[in-house]
């Protein structure tokens, strides 16, 4: 029996229709998100099954690699069959650093590159990836509305910001989505994620599955798991859907097998008191 996507759909800036479970290439690279991986057909595959299993949503970023997510993509040809978003403002090094740089001029230089690399005309949906402390925030998010204005990217998003930073955002440019870290087991962006309820903002949640740590929820998922003959990382993502109609989990995985398990999670519907136990 085929896998599909069962879960309801975004308009992501009210015009891009996606399934709201998508899919999170970070984990198509090498160790430490650094260079290639080590079977780069099978990442291909990946890609390929996310679409063909209804995925249409896929969630990037240059640092992935940097630039091997992003190239994978374009080689495994899902960008006519998938939104794709990707992100700037973290540079690399072999050390497996993340380094904050919100410099403008470097915005637009790798905006320019990603379009290249993902082999589009426009970028999708072009996130701001971090806020840098040495780079007005607000420079940084005007340089994502100067490339919305002349055609680069067709959306703009933010990730790893509080209310206030996306209050700053929305009086330069309109914002689709924000991408925050968020599970059943780490709400701490809760606030966010109820001012984009509030504005028809999409909320990405990145590691929804909490890097497979779900702590001290995980005895009631497993229970929970247990009445519905799936493991307590597809009813983490269940529950996550039923949270809020905004939410976009986008879980990413190198293996096609644990790709299918994420997308079979649509198909589970939580009991009132189930969602409630685990809320």
């Amino acid at each position: 029996m085929a896998i599909h996507n069962e879960s309801d759909t975004f308009d992501i800036g009210g015009e891009l229709t996606v399934h709201r479970l998508g899919y999170g290439a970070m984990r198509i690279t090498g160790e430490d998100v650094i260079g290639r991986p080590d079977d780069e057909e099978t990442a291909r595959e990946v890609l390929r099954r996310a679409v063909d299993s209804g995925v249409d949503f896929i969630d990037t970023a240059d640092s992935y690699g940097p630039g091997v997510s992003e190239r994978l993509i374009r080689e495994a040809g899902v960008t006519d069959s998938a939104v794709v978003a990707t992100k700037a403002g973290l540079l690399r090094n072999v050390d497996g650093d993340w380094i904050r740089h919100g410099d403008p001029q470097y915005l637009h230089n790798q905006a320019l590159v990603s379009r290249d690399r993902l082999g589009v005309d426009s970028i999708d949906l072009f996130q701001y990836h971090a806020p840098d402390d040495d780079v007005p925030f607000e420079e940084s998010v005007q340089a994502l509305a100067e490339l919305k204005d002349e055609g680069i990217i067709d959306h703009v998003g933010l990730s790893n910001v509080g209310v206030d930073e996306l209050e700053t955002a929305r009086d330069h440019v309109e914002v689709a989505t924000v991408q925050n870290e968020y599970s059943v087991a780490d709400r701490h962006s809760e606030h966010v994620l109820e001012a984009c309820e509030e504005y028809g903002i999409g909320y990405l949640s990145y590691f929804p599955l909490g890097g497979g740590d779900l702590g001290e929820v995980g005895d009631t998922l497993d229970e929970v798991a247990a009445a519905h003959d799936a493991t307590r990382y597809q009813i983490a993502l269940a529950w996550l859907l039923e949270h809020s109609d905004v939410t976009l989990p986008i879980p990413g995985t190198g293996s096609v097998e644990h790709l299918e398990e994420n997308v079979a999670a649509t198909n589970i519907e939580l009991t009132d008191d189930e969602y409630a136990r685990l809320s």
